[in-house]
């Protein structure tokens, strides 16, 4: 039973960090925002599953890279710290946002010289052009673990994994059919209102982590 309490905690866990890395306004939202509303409901979802793909492979990579680093007492408290930091960064970076970001230049460059002309590719290319996408995973990978809402075996990785992608693509399907079924309706600027309303939630969330926190550090001294 704790096991599988221990697996549902990382899938919960996966399903929550694939919204937070859908839903505030971005490169992919924006680009379904715009494509939707001219191609359809199955352009816009195929963008969305390229982009979640290749965020699947980049959560894989970094969960990879992170084996045998929380060993150490001293790096699982200080991610503890870092996972109060980033959760609050992110949550004052959306809520406060009062524009749309641009295509990274680094994104332009490579779709200028792959040329994707599938739906698909064009979601997976602009994730795997984006080298800031791979340090963010790393980041919260990291954080996950220190806070041991995923086990540090593959099982319960692998259960996290498939969680981001349930979460991520469940967003890009609602935004998908949104757009489409709107028909220009759904502006960018509404986008940008729902980007900071996530902004909001996060604050929230870097509350109760920094509440943790302080109540760790309180025990330990």
């Amino acid at each position: 039973m704790d096991n599988l309490a221990a697996l549902l905690l990382a899938w919960l866990a996966g399903v929550f960090s694939g919204l937070v890395v859908s839903v505030p306004v971005g490169p992919i939202n924006v680009t379904i925002v715009n494509e939707g509303a001219c191609r359809g409901f199955r352009w816009a979802v195929l963008i969305g599953l390229g982009s979640v793909t290749m965020e699947v492979i980049y959560c894989a990579a970094a969960f990879a890279g992170l084996t045998g680093l929380f060993d150490s007492r001293f790096m699982k408290a200080a991610m503890e710290l870092i996972s109060f930091l980033l959760v609050l960064f992110l949550g004052l970076k959306y809520l406060l946002a009062r524009s749309l970001p641009g295509s990274p230049k680094s994104v332009e460059r490579i779709e200028s010289k792959l040329h994707p002309h599938t739906a698909f590719m064009t979601g997976f290319v602009r994730v795997l052009a984006n080298p800031l996408v791979l340090l963010f995973w790393i980041t919260l990978s990291a954080v996950i673990l220190a806070h041991d809402w995923v086990d540090n075996n593959w099982t319960s990785k692998s259960v996290y994994i498939l969680g981001v992608a349930l979460g991520a693509s469940g967003w890009f399907v609602l935004l998908s059919y949104i757009v489409s079924r709107g028909r220009g309706r759904f502006s960018t600027r509404t986008l940008l209102r729902m980007s900071q309303i996530s902004g909001a939630c996060l604050l929230v969330v870097a509350i109760v982590i920094g509440i943790r926190l302080v109540i760790l550090l309180a025990q330990r001294g």
